[in-house]
């Protein structure tokens, strides 16, 4: 085989030249606390900093690093930190954690590090910041305050405070906590482009609180905050089948707030909730987020939030008990508008009722600019089918919604007009599941394409992934994968953004590799398995919604499902190479496997749900659920084994393999290679999971691969076969088997989805089943993770995670001539391309810096078959035998 580094050596001597322009050849950058960049109100007193080196030379690497912190933003500038020298050190450590002084609450700290490259060169990065919070509940002033109205009382509470500012701001930070949902303001200014805010937890358990810079808001002489609150998951209102309603927690929503201005003189002034606010009710006269939001105009109160406002009319407000005594900064990537979405159609059915097509399905919210008479009714409906005769269509997502009366329907949003020019309105504590928007109205009111604008809401979570095919089907594949994905991402993972918004379990976990290659969304994760150990019981269950208001604690809340207590920590900590959320969740994760242990001592249980939703074949439901148990158990071993749990590690791996060879006793047919019955799922979910037997693989795939290509190249699995099958082939010598499933076109196939129009993931394969038939759901999203597997070959290395070391498989296959896959590790890009012509494969590979990598390459490319890559970019020539 012939190496070819012409294309390196012209990018070292375009670097070269820029060196010598530039006089710089390494520089730190992306330097983030806490996975965020200069985040306020950080709790935690041990930050993780982190950061990445941009330079381009091969073998580019940080041979020692220094972090200097220090609250003197000049002095870092300067090289000094009074609070923490880490001193140089010779590591090329990139995540490091706060090991200085004790810090100080509402403190500002500012850092930089500084590197040294792989020839002994020091490069300094800029000094960014990351500011503490409360760091504790004694440092809250303010009480939680409510409106005194009771849990079925349905227009929101709004709440507003003046205050005077007789100094000069230096500056201003709000911090709040809510129990519901809120929007903040400060003279007449919404703070933030935060959306239902804060995010949904345990609130008797642990409740968030969320920080603002608002110097900018505050004025001299005469200040008004204004607070709006909604109901979200803390006072469910809406009847489903969940038992919302039914949460432990459930009440009136409240909430605490400091205002903590720092004048020029050095003086901090706090301004508290306290007994002194005043309360009304207004325009939002319901709030559901589970149905919608209902909004009257004629009882808006202009200037509510402003200092001028007159609130003579307005009440008192009284003291209530703080939900849980954890109050904890929210620190993750928040819920925003992220796309604005216009209607691309408008028909109109009749003088009263259009429908508004956005040709694509997302989760969020619609605006609408209407004008018309007086206590005119708008219904703003939401769904994402339609009935023939042009109507929407709501039977595949209302199926759960349980309302007492017609004053709370699904998914519609209810404006009453002012009857004074154009009224607008977007719900404020509220999204939906949607593609169609269907307007009626008591009296008729002229609409056009322009009356609604739907908006994408989901957390923000930057992209890091990228698939670009010559096959259009794999690329739309690809793109409404993560169109689900994101609008099943909510603070937490869910389901789907409409029937249920439900934090299932088993859909989080079957796909973690899709979210992590696609997007950098460890702090949605960190925080959502915090849920996981708030709602774990003290044997070790799990529900398998989380969070949950007391429902999914049922027979079936098993391991198939619950076992993101172990999967997700595990697969964060090889895509980052941060190991705290494993840490954080050991204790957790041994309970639950020590409760799988005293409960199936043989090593084999059926406790789980099964292969969810199959085309027609049926699986043995203990096989599946006992290899999750062996997954769980082999994922606290390697964590026993890294946190340097001896005794653990002996033990879990000594249960690891008495429940592997459990599984292959009762299951495995050694000499025709067939477990159970032979279903996909049956064959591809021991080999996913690594239970067959090394000697045994082969046979097993090929057992897989045929069965796969009688049915035509066509899916026969749920769920857990949905997870595993193209991994089972493409990892096991029948890449080009799983290529053919992949981007099959017809049913069932995740392609014949895509060939009917869909933008996102569907709930079933069958698009004409008569339940389970959500159009918007990531429970069959693995496939946009297997792209970075099975086509660019883009995996870490468990030995050396987050990247540090990569292993490329990439997998040339017959049905693609041209291949590019990237993904942004926290070394930085990596690129794996390819273009096929006959039997001749041109290779691009990009290692970030700091970083390396091992290529192998499939048996029938010649050559060397195994090649070690440093930093930088390659070029290879290969071809086929």
């Amino acid at each position: 085989m012939v190496r070819t580094y012409l294309l390196a050596i012209i990018l070292a001597m375009s670097a070269n030249l820029l060196i010598a322009q530039t006089g710089t050849v390494c520089k730190p950058e992306n330097l983030s606390c806490e996975h965020l960049t200069s985040p306020l109100g950080v709790d935690t007193p041990t930050p993780r900093l982190s950061w990445m080196i941009d330079d381009s030379r091969l073998g580019a690497a940080q041979t020692a690093y220094q972090l200097i912190v220090g609250t003197d933003s000049m002095a870092v500038v300067n090289g000094q930190g009074n609070t923490w020298d880490s001193k140089k050190k010779n590591s090329d450590a990139i995540l490091v954690t706060y090991a200085g002084k004790e810090l100080n609450p509402f403190t500002r700290y500012y850092w930089k590090v500084n590197v040294w490259d792989k020839d002994g060169q020091l490069a300094q990065s800029d000094v960014t910041a990351f500011e503490t919070g409360m760091m504790g509940m004694k440092n809250w002033q303010g009480a939680w305050i409510g409106d005194q109205r009771g849990i079925d009382y349905k227009p929101a509470p709004y709440f507003r405070k003046t205050f005077d500012t007789k100094k000069t701001v230096k500056s201003a930070r709000a911090y709040i906590a809510v129990a519901g949902l809120y929007e903040l303001y400060i003279n007449g200014e919404k703070i933030g482009n935060h959306r239902l805010d804060p995010m949904y937890t345990r609130f008797d358990r642990r409740t968030l609180y969320v920080t603002y810079d608002v110097t900018k808001q505050l004025q001299q002489g005469k200040n008004a905050i204004g607070v709006l609150l909604g109901n979200g998951w803390y006072n469910h209102q809406s009847i489903g089948v969940w038992d919302f309603d039914k949460a432990p927690w459930r009440n009136r929503p409240t909430f605490c707030m400091d205002l903590r201005i720092t004048y020029t003189d050095g003086s901090v002034e706090v301004i508290p909730t306290e007994r002194d606010w005043k309360t009304s009710s207004g325009a939002v006269v319901f709030n559901s987020i589970y149905t919608a939001e209902h909004y009257d105009a004629r009882l808006e109160q202009k200037g509510w939030n402003t200092p001028s406002f007159d609130d003579s009319q307005w009440r008192g407000v009284g003291y209530r008990g703080a939900p849980s005594q954890n109050i904890f900064s929210q620190q993750m990537q928040p819920i925003r508008n992220v796309e604005t979405i216009p209607a691309k159609t408008i028909k109109q059915l009749n003088d009263s009722t259009y429908i508004f097509d956005l040709q694509r399905n997302i989760a969020g919210v619609t605006k609408i600019k209407v004008s018309g008479e007086e206590g005119t009714v708008v219904r703003i409906k939401h769904g994402e089918r339609l009935y023939e005769n042009g109507h929407i269509d709501m039977s595949n997502i209302d199926v759960y919604h349980r309302p007492k009366d017609d004053k709370d329907p699904f998914q519609t949003d209810i404006l009453t007009l002012s009857g004074n020019g154009e009224d607008e309105f977007m719900a404020k504590f509220n999204y939906k599941g949607f593609r169609y928007v269907e307007v009626t109205s008591s009296k008729p009111v002229k609409l056009d394409i322009n009356s609604i604008t739907g908006y994408f809401m989901h957390s923000d979570v930057a992209p890091v992934g990228e698939i670009k095919t010559s096959n259009q089907l794999v690329n739309k594949l690809w793109w409404a994968t993560n169109n689900a994905y994101l609008s099943n991402l909510m603070g937490f993972p869910t389901d789907c953004p409409q029937r249920e918004k439900n934090g299932w379990t088993g859909d989080g976990h079957f796909a973690i590799e899709t979210a992590l290659y696609n997007f950098d969304g460890i702090t949605i994760y960190e925080k959502w398995l915090a849920d996981h150990r708030d709602e774990q019981q003290p044997n070790g269950v799990l529900p398998d919604i989380i969070p949950t208001g007391g429902w999914g604690y049922g027979t079936e809340n098993g391991l198939d499902w619950t076992s993101t207590i172990a999967i997700i920590p595990w697969e964060v900590y090889m895509f980052y190479g941060d190991s705290k959320l494993l840490a954080d969740c050991y204790e957790n994760i041994k309970r639950y496997v020590n409760y799988v242990d005293r409960t199936s001592p043989d090593g084999l249980t059926s406790w789980g749900r099964g292969d969810w939703v199959p085309v027609k074949s049926r699986s043995s439901k203990e096989l599946t659920s006992s290899i999750y148990y062996y997954v769980d158990a082999t994922i606290l071993a390697k964590a026993a084994k890294l946190f340097g749990k001896q005794d653990d590690y002996v033990h879990y791996t000594a249960l690891a393999e008495k429940i592997k060879n459990a599984v292959n006793a009762k299951y495995l047919n050694r000499e025709t290679g067939i477990y159970a019955s032979g279903t996909q799922t049956e064959l591809s979910v021991p080999l996913q999971w690594g239970v067959v037997p090394e000697e045994l693989k082969i046979k097993v795939a090929q057992n897989l691969a045929k069965k796969v290509e009688e049915a035509g190249f066509h899916l026969d699995v749920g769920v857990l076969g949905a997870k595993a099958i193209l991994n089972a082939l493409s990892e096991n010598g029948q890449a080009e088997t799983a290529y053919k499933v992949a981007a099959q076109d017809t049913y069932p196939s995740w392609g014949w989805w895509i060939a009917n129009g869909a933008t996102t993931l569907l709930e079933n394969w069958d698009l004409k089943a008569e339940r389970d038939i959500s159009d918007n759901h990531m429970m069959f999203g693995e496939i946009g993770g297997w792209f970075f597997k099975g086509l660019g070959g883009i995996k870490p290395d468990p030995e050396q995670p987050g990247f540090k070391h990569i292993i490329l498989r990439p997998n040339f296959v017959e049905g693609l001539t041209q291949s590019e896959t990237k993904h942004r590790s926290p070394y930085g890009m990596i690129v794996s391309q390819w273009e096929r012509k006959k039997k001749n494969i041109t290779y691009n590979i990009e290692i970030p810096a700091n970083s390396s990598a091992t290529l192998y390459l499939p048996e029938d490319i010649k050559g060397e078959q195994v090649i070690k890559l440093e930093a930088g970019k390659h070029s290879l020539k290969l071809s086929r035998k």
